[in-house]
Parts: C-alpha cells; structure tokens; sequence
C-alpha cells in the first residue's frame, strides 16, 4: 500500500534533495465570532480600528459581521505562522471593546437567523458582491451553517524542490503541468485520508440546543443537559450532517473532479454557468434589491464546500479558477481543522508540525484518480469519523475492505514515520517525530483526543457546552490581554488598519459601472481590459 511512497523517500535520501524541502510555506487562517458578555453574538459592526475587513489582508470577515478571519501570510516556518497569528490576535484583543471571541467551532445562544448580521463590505461594487453571495448563502443554506468557525491551513511545498524532483522522475512535460500534477494528487490524499485530521483534531463533540433553532436533533444525537446536546463518539460535529457537507449541492448537480488541475477548473466553471431551478424560484434582483449573484447551481467557486483546495492567490477581481488556469497551483488549503479550544491561537505548534508531515505524506504517497466507489467511500469514512470517531466499534473503508478505524489511524501513521524522520532531517530537529509519537498515543487512546477532553471536563464541571466554551474564550481572553507585542509589529499593525480604510475609500469613489454590469463583467472576466 505504501510501497511507492517508501521508493520515493528512498530517492530523496539517495539523491540528497533534503534541502530543497526546508522552505515550505505555512499560511493560517482562523475564524472567531465575537460574542458579548453573554454569549450572544455581537450586533456591532466590524470595528473600524482594525480596519477594513474589504481590503485589510489580515483582519477581515467571513460570513457575518461578527465573524473575524484572521489571516497570516506565508510564513518561512509552520510555527512562525502561529507565531503570527498570536499577534494578530493578540493586537485585535487589546483593541476590542468587551467583547470576547469565541474559542470554540461551533457557536451559542443564537437566537434564530435574525441574529445573525450578514457581513458588510461598503458600496464599491467589490464589496457589495462580497455581500450579495452571503445573502445568496443565506437563501440556499440558512445562516447558522455559516457561522460555524475553522482554521485553515495552508501550505506549499518549497519551490526549489519541483526542477530536481521532476528531473529525478524522468519527467519532461513542462514545469507547472508537473507540478500542479502533484499538487492534486497531495489534495487527492488529502481527501482520502482527511477523516483522520478530523479524528486527531476534532474539537466539536457537543452544541448548544439554540444552535438546531428548535428543529429535532439529528439521530445519534443525545441529550448532555438541559442546553446541550452531544453524540458520545462524536469528534467533530462541524464536519458531520450539521456542518460543512455537500449534501444539498450534490441533489442540485455539483460534481467537481480532481483528477487534474484542467477536470478541477472546467467542472468548477460548469457548476457556476448552468442554472438551477430550484435556486432561479429564489429569485436574483427582487423588487431591486439582490438575494444572489445568480441562480446557477452555485454562485462562484467559493459556495463548494470542500474539505480541500488548490489555490493561487487572486488579483484584483480574478476569478479563482482563472488563476489556477493562468497561473497553475501555488498552494493547498486543507479547511477540517476545528478550532481547539485548549489552546488560545485554536491550533498548536504540535499540530501544525503533524500537518507539515500529513501534507508531504499526501503528496509522496501514490494517488490514483478518485472513483465515484471511492468518492462515496471518502464521505463515508468523514461522516463516521466526525461522529462515531471514539466508537471502538466503528469501521471505515480501506480500499474497498471494511477495517477498524483505529487499526487504519495506526497503519497511516506508521507509514507516515520516515516522513517525519525525513523532515526533522531537513530542519535538524527531533520534533516530527516526536508530534508522531503524539498522534500514535491518540490513534491508541481515544479519551485523549480533544473531543474526549472537552466532554469529559463538561462531565467534570458539570457545564454546558456553553459554560465550558464560555470559561475557555474568558481564559484566553487573559492570555491575549496579558502579552505585550513589540512597539514596531504594533505600529505595523495600525498603519495596515488605517492604510486598508483609505484603499476602500478609494475604491468607494472610483466606483462608476453599475452592479449589474459589474457581475456581468465579473463572471465574463474582462477585468483586465477594464479595472473598473
């Protein structure tokens, strides 16, 4: 099962390329409400202080008002990502105006959608259709699905390894065409092996009662006390039926293929052009005012969830699939991560060292193209994982054979093992490694995951999922409050705000196409003969 991989680490070792792996690059990007001092979410707008959340390229938002993103650039080090986010966060903390964020993925006391503030992005057309997609989020899927938070991982390999590592396979195509080959294969495995992130890492066992807005809770879904529910082998409810599924995309039509970077783009671009009649009774421009950009089976390429992306970093009004088309793919986005909530940044630098081994072990390990059996397969072994992940009873496919899944976690970390051998080689460390010995002690010990931690603190406490998430967003609130960051990344901090206010401004008054020619501009991509 492993062989190709162990021949390919092999030729590593022989051929002495070590070197052209050390400078990956680490992107985060992490989702927070903002919550006030009881728990409901904030009704304020997004603070001008940390600027513009249109054009401030590390505090924005994502779905709502009260959603923060906030996002690093690619770092030289996984951990001096998270060194990043820390101050980020730490800066938007000792900005904010009593109010906490919450440090959990799955949100509390909602008092039904109207709670939820779609997020605002200013009248340039830009912004506006940043917030016409939401509202078309909110008619296709309802809001609570969207203010479920994350954190985003992204990574790319270093670029000096591709020229060596092509010329070692015999390889005489073009450079990109090479790479963004392996590329896809990476986010191929990152499909089939992603249900074990979400077994490690899941953080979202248990939700607040507000959360189904009076609908009946799932099956498998029991009562933890009066305001929560949970399901005793649940890991991450977030990526379960409740979350970030395709469900309703797959009865409308979506299918997106990753057998290549071209199959990828054009049944991306199919999806966006072809009409749905179930979202055309939705309508587009009602009474002149816009519920969705369109009424096809999705708005733009952002609407498929998926739990992985490919991705090339935009300019200015380019469409994603154009990039990747233009440009091939820069980096990958692995988006299953929860948000850990023993941990103030919602990530550690122990999971982030398992990510840079889990994603060189996608990449190095063979990856044939994806079966509809197997796609079906990888849903399954999702949905298992997200809610009967702890269950020692629970089997997960394993190339068409029905195997434990705790058996599977021990053979894919086993294999992963001279992975991370290889990369504490290539930074002169011991520490991948060690994060191995970690993630095995998990795979053999399901109460010490995350999920099992959380529940077993609530048992503890006698909390609800509330208390408990509330407790643990006031601890980290200290955290934050009490680190002082450094005069110069401070100021750099505020000059970014003040400079993100002046860009939207700009973009605000050189505004002049009507919205309607701006979609149609959009979508036909001619922004590159007319910026306007």
């Amino acid at each position: 099962m492993y062989r190709l991989l162990e021949q390919r680490l092999r030729e590593i070792d022989t051929h002495r390329l070590h070197p052209y792996l050390r400078n990956a690059r680490t992107g985060l990007e992490k989702e927070s409400l903002r919550v006030n001092d009881s728990g409901r979410l904030s009704q304020r707008d997004h603070p001008t202080i940390f600027g513009s959340a249109l054009t401030h390229p590390w505090i924005t938002t994502d779905y709502a008002e009260s959603l923060l993103e906030l996002i690093t650039p690619p770092q030289a080090r996984a951990h001096h990502a998270l060194d990043f986010l820390l101050n980020i966060e730490t800066f938007v903390y000792q900005q904010l105006d009593n109010e906490l964020l919450w440090t959990t993925s799955m949100p509390c006391v909602l008092a039904g959608e109207a709670d939820i503030r779609i997020a605002e992005y200013g009248t340039s057309n830009a912004g506006r259709m940043k917030h016409v997609y939401r509202q078309g989020l909110a008619w296709r899927y309802g809001k609570a699905m969207q203010v479920i938070a994350g954190i985003h991982f992204n990574y790319s390999i270093d670029e000096a390894f591709w020229q060596p590592w092509q010329t070692l396979q015999g390889d005489t195509r073009e450079l990109r065409q090479f790479r963004d080959d392996a590329y896809m294969g990476m986010v191929r495995n990152l499909q089939r092996y992603g249900w074990l992130i979400i077994y490690l890492f899941g953080t979202s066992p248990a939700i607040c009662k507000s959360f189904l807005a009076g609908r009946a809770a799932p099956p498998g879904m029991e009562t933890f006390n009066e305001h929560s529910l949970y399901e005793p082998f649940g890991t991450s409810l977030r990526m379960g039926n409740i979350g970030y599924t395709n469900s309703k995309e797959n009865k409308t039509g979506v299918k997106v293929s990753y057998d290549s970077i071209d199959t990828y783009v054009a049944s991306l671009r199919r999806a966006i052009a072809t009409p749905c009649p179930h979202y055309a009774d939705i309508g587009v421009n009602v009474a002149g005012e816009y519920r969705q950009l369109n009424a096809n089976i999705l708005q733009i390429e952002n609407e498929y969830y998926s739990t992985v992306r490919p991705k090339q970093p935009l300019n200015r009004f380019e469409k994603p699939t154009d990039a990747l088309e233009q440009r091939g793919i820069a980096y990958v986005e692995l988006r299953s991560v929860d948000v850990n909530a023993f941990h103030p940044a919602g990530i550690t630098r122990k999971q982030l060292a398992f990510l840079e081994i889990f994603m060189h072990f996608c990449l190095l390990q063979d990856s044939p193209a994806i079966s509809d059996a197997e796609f079906n397969a990888i849903n399954s072994n999702q949905m298992l994982t997200a809610h009967r992940g702890r269950d020692p009873q629970v089997m997960l496919d394993c190339q068409g054979k029905a195997l434990p899944l705790r058996e599977y976690a021990n053979d894919l970390l086993q294999a992963m093992r001279p992975v991370a051998e290889l990369l504490d080689t290539v930074h002169g460390e011991q520490s991948y490694s060690a994060c191995l010995d970690k993630q095995l002690q998990l795979a053999a010990q399901p109460d010490s995951t995350p999920s099992a931690r959380m529940l077993e603190e609530m048992q503890q406490n006698h909390e609800s999922f509330f208390d408990f998430a509330q407790r643990k967003s006031l601890e980290h609130r200290d955290y934050f409050l009490q680190r002082s960051l450094e005069p110069t990344i401070k100021q750099s901090f505020e000059d970014m705000a003040r400079d993100s206010l002046q860009q939207q401004y700009t973009l605000e008054q050189a505004e002049q196409l009507p919205f309607a020619q701006f979609l149609e501009a959009y979508f036909s991509g001619d922004f590159h003969a007319n910026k306007n």
